[in-house]
């Protein structure tokens, strides 16, 4: 506050009533709980003021925890820099308009000026006040994609007011952040593995031997097959050069294997759904083996907002377009809707939704228009 230059120490004038104020304690915490520093508060007694005498009118405006989780949502999805600053005893850096007298604090008074009154020059916490004379902001979140952009925004606010660059966010309006940032997938579409990165000589074969490839992608295709449904299309690739790996495929089935490690907590959820249906999704890519250079075909079904089956493989035919790549993949998913998935189900006789054809999405609009005309086309006779 003496930093600050809140207060002038002045004679009471006649006929004013100063404002009291007490000391508030509390103990600031961290998101785990540990003991972070002890604050120590001046509070004016602001409800003994009057309005119209002591202020006009009041308004602190307050974030909202729908603008917050809104904020948090932009930045996991523009993955931007989020940091936290703190301006020091906010509310002290709001001038004063009113003339307001506050008594001396207790444990301050001066010596052989008791008497004495702080005659306010800043708006002090507890204090009726107009929105316009007060910085309420205390904590200040900044999210951007530029570090230079960041740097020039902490600084601004730190040439007028004291600030403590809290650098990233963790822990803000009693709300714990965590962030992984890692985007780790098991594989990506630059990751592209042929034949060509087989062994190409006997040095290499002798270096291979030693790494147990088969033993690794066998398994990773266990848990594959069981409850891991994500990546499926990794397996499927793999499986590809058991018969010859090399370096280029061991360090991705590696990466696979890490991926899994990290992610172990994942789990097949199903729970209880208003309308229980079947529901069966499609997709392929277009000529993605680099050595043959057919497609891979993936499905998976869906029965109380989970996966019961699901499937990545190479087509065994070249595809001559990418309306008929997926349309093999819609073919393939159809034949295990049909074949397997329903006949079992209906078998149990406890879903009477599965009378109904089955519902198969996919996301290419040429192969639902050719599905609903029944049309002959020359690219896939």
């Amino acid at each position: 506050m003496k930093n600050n230059q809140v207060w002038d120490l002045v004679e009471l004038p006649k006929g004013v009533k100063p404002v009291g104020c007490k000391w508030v304690f509390k103990t600031k915490k961290d998101s785990t709980g540990n003991i972070e520093r002890l604050k120590a508060r001046l509070v004016a007694k602001g409800f003994t003021q009057k309005e119209g005498i002591d202020y006009s009118e009041t308004f602190t405006p307050v974030s909202t925890k729908d603008a917050f989780r809104i904020i948090m949502a932009l930045t996991a999805q523009y993955d931007l820099f989020l940091h936290q600053i703190v301006v020091k005893t906010a509310s002290l850096n709001g001038r004063q308009d009113e003339e307001v007298y506050m008594v001396q604090p207790a444990g301050f008074m001066k010596d052989g000026g008791e008497h004495l009154v702080c005659k306010l020059k800043k708006s002090n916490y507890g204090l009726n006040r107009h929105q316009g004379n007060v910085l309420y902001v205390d904590d200040v979140l900044l999210a951007t994609n530029n570090l230079s952009m960041l740097a020039d925004a902490k600084f601004f606010p730190s040439s007028h007011f004291e600030m403590k660059d809290m650098g990233e966010a963790s822990y803000v309006l009693g709300v714990e952040i965590h962030r992984d940032r890692s985007r780790e997938v098991p594989i990506t579409k630059g990751d592209k593995l042929s034949r060509a990165q087989s062994p190409q000589n006997e040095l290499e074969k002798k270096e291979m031997k030693i790494r147990p490839y088969a033993s690794l992608v066998g398994s990773l295709m266990y848990a594959q097959v069981c409850t891991r449904s994500d990546f499926a299309f990794a397996i499927s690739v793999l499986g590809r050069f058991q018969a010859n790996p090399g370096n280029a495929h061991w360090m991705a089935a590696k990466k696979v294997k890490t991926y899994l490690q990290r992610t172990k907590s994942f789990v097949l959820v199903y729970q209880r759904q208003e309308s229980l249906e079947l529901v069966g999704y499609c997709d392929s890519d277009f000529t993605g083996c680099l050595d043959d250079l057919k497609s891979t075909s993936a499905f998976v079904f869906l029965l109380a907002g989970g996966a019961v089956s699901w499937k990545s493989s190479k087509q065994s035919t070249v595809a001559a377009s990418t309306m008929q790549a997926e349309f093999v993949a819609c073919y393939e998913a159809t034949i295990q809707a049909y074949s397997w998935l329903k006949n079992f189900i209906t078998g149990l006789c406890v879903l009477d939704s599965i009378a109904r054809p089955v519902q198969i999405f996919c996301d290419n609009s040429a192969i639902v228009f050719y599905s609903r005309n029944n049309n002959r086309s020359a690219v896939l006779t």
